[in-house]
């Protein structure tokens, strides 16, 4: 069995954080920043890139402490039938190419920059920045971290949810240089979306996380309540999006976000043919992201349109 290296390269490091996941970030981020220029604030180049970098950074931060505590809840030691790379956490603590404290120090690190570049950004733009960047730290935390660990107890997804959409309103935020309604109810559907990509994750690793005693939503309602439940909260996310703009909370050109409808109508009648036999969500997990991604990037170009026109 191979021995971790005592310095892990740049790229071993780079894998730690889960890249492949930062772009539901990245387009939570370009949606925040849509919807401030829909409103003429902005697009001010420099403060946008600053928050996407954050963001990213929040996030990588994230993957590393969830893989850092699954390592010591022994969850994804107990994974041998996850989705890859989909589920079951970055699976590097487990093949002894780093170790948990090496995960802890890249955590420790990944958040000091979180923290020192937040304080610089909350200065030249908004002291929002502090209030909403807590806020994602501690339910990150809480996600993962004892004594809360909100995914051993079902609430995972709830936190997911409150994150994501925490990062839409603070790239709002920075442009805008306050807090306004349109990206507080915009960003619940593209948070409601998102949350089903870890609903959906949840099924392969149900049996582990079982064993470990980690009862994540797919563990509580079995794999066909999981899947009704995914079905329910994409209905929830399209609804709440075309709702909001016949009660005019939001402008008719977010309704391009229902272009995502289709593929979660899909990836729902995937999810629940192959609910049974886990190993075959991969196409289901595929369209879950896909349609989170469109759905953000579909509603950011319809603000987008606005600012042009």
């Amino acid at each position: 069995m191979s021995t971790p290296s005592p310095t892990p390269p740049l790229r071993t490091l780079l894998r730690m954080t889960r890249p492949g996941f930062l772009g539901i970030t990245v387009v939570a981020v370009l949606l925040g920043i849509a919807i401030a220029a829909a409103c003429g604030h902005g697009p001010h180049v420099g403060t946008g890139m600053a928050t996407l970098l954050l963001a990213c950074l929040a996030h990588a931060a994230g993957n590393v402490l969830n893989d850092y505590h699954d390592a010591l809840n022994g969850a994804d030691a107990a994974n041998t039938a996850g989705i890859h790379p989909f589920t079951g956490g970055s699976r590097l603590i487990q093949e002894r190419v780093v170790t948990p404290q090496q995960t802890r120090e890249l955590f420790y690190l990944l958040a000091f920059l979180l923290c020192a570049f937040g304080l610089l950004l909350a200065v030249k733009s908004t002291g929002w920045v502090i209030v909403l960047g807590l806020a994602g730290v501690l339910l990150t935390w809480a996600y993962s971290a004892p004594p809360l660990a909100l995914m051993k107890h079902g609430m995972g997804e709830f936190a997911v949810a409150l994150v994501w959409g925490l990062v839409v309103i603070g790239a709002d935020a920075v442009q805008r240089g306050s807090l306004f309604i349109i990206p507080v109810v915009t960003a619940l559907s593209y948070a409601l979306l998102v949350s089903n990509i870890l609903l959906i994750n949840g099924v392969p690793d149900a049996p582990s996380d079982a064993q470990v005693g980690k009862r994540t939503l797919a563990v509580l309602l079995g794999p066909r309540g999981a899947a009704l439940a995914y079905l329910l909260i994409s209905t929830l996310a399209h609804g709440w999006l075309a709702g909001g703009v016949w009660l005019l909370y939001q402008p008719e050109p977010a309704l391009w976000g229902l272009l995502s409808w289709p593929l979660s109508l899909l990836a729902f009648v995937l999810f629940w043919r192959a609910a049974r036999t886990p190993q075959q969500l991969r196409p289901a997990i595929v369209l879950t992201i896909a349609a989170a991604l469109l759905h953000g990037l579909a509603m950011a170009a319809g603000f987008w349109s606005m600012h042009l026109g």
